[in-house]
């Protein structure tokens, strides 16, 4: 009876140590971001689960208004990142955001790249009008920010209606990046951090001036499973940790 008594408490013991190294609050997150935002965001998870311990962070990339009408659908979110104002004024438009989690946490520019073995002499927007140039990639403009931002910049050049009828649309920054990457196309418009991803297969001919700057907004959803959390990691990408991951990547101050 004693042994056994002995064993019972020992275990009692072990299971409280057990208990009390575990988080109290341990969970999963879900985290939807524009694809520019892949590698950084990818890092900033990983360094915001080493200082909640426990915690984890899903990621899900695709282009931003994808991702709001994944939400809208009610997919289980937590945090929203979108590479434009507009997409975040759409999940605003929805009633999808926690009232005051909104805030810019980074900005970017457009510019326009080719294949890095590409012979044409692209120095200018306006140079897209060459006959040689037959296929230019950007985001759809009506489903993906970067292709707003390109045709917007095409539009005040007034170039829109040459370069339209050469469009290769895609469905993300990203897929319009492997176009260029593989040759598929002759130039196409991409952000600036995008271009280290593909640098050995893509380089960049044109900085793109857009009238509105290229900000990223954040924030969380209204009925995020993990509210209180979903902030906390806002917050993170907000403070001096994440934004030196974003630096890192290429990405400006907001």
């Amino acid at each position: 009876m004693k042994a056994c008594a002995v064993a019972s408490n020992l275990s009692l013991v072990l299971l409280l140590s057990t208990l009390a190294a575990m988080p109290a609050s341990a969970a999963d997150i879900t985290v939807s971001a524009a694809a520019s935002l892949s590698n950084a965001f990818k890092d900033i998870a990983s360094a915001f689960e080493k200082e909640h311990t426990g915690d984890k962070v899903l990621l899900n990339f695709a282009a931003s208004d994808a991702l709001v009408q994944q939400i809208s659908k009610g997919a289980p979110v937590d945090v929203l990142a979108s590479a434009d104002q507009e997409a975040m004024d759409k999940a605003d438009g929805l009633k999808l955001l926690q009232a005051g989690t909104r805030k810019n946490f980074a900005s970017n520019t457009v510019v326009l790249v080719v294949p890095a073995a590409s012979k044409l002499n692209l120095k200018a927007l306006s140079d897209l009008q060459q006959a040689s140039v037959s296929r230019v990639t950007l985001g759809n403009p009506a489903s993906v920010p970067i292709g707003r931002y390109a045709k917007h910049a095409l539009e005040q050049a007034r170039l829109w209606a040459a370069v339209e009828p050469k469009a290769i649309y895609a469905t993300s920054v990203r897929q319009s990046l492997d176009y260029v990457a593989r040759g598929e196309v002759d130039a196409g418009f991409v952000y600036a951090t995008d271009v280290a991803v593909q640098k050995d297969k893509v380089r960049v001919v044109v900085t793109v001036p857009t009238e509105t700057p290229v900000s990223y907004p954040v924030a969380a959803l209204a009925n995020g499973p993990q509210r209180e959390l979903g902030r906390k990691f806002i917050d993170y990408v907000l403070a001096p940790g994440g934004q030196a991951i974003l630096a890192r990547y290429g990405f400006g101050r907001p």
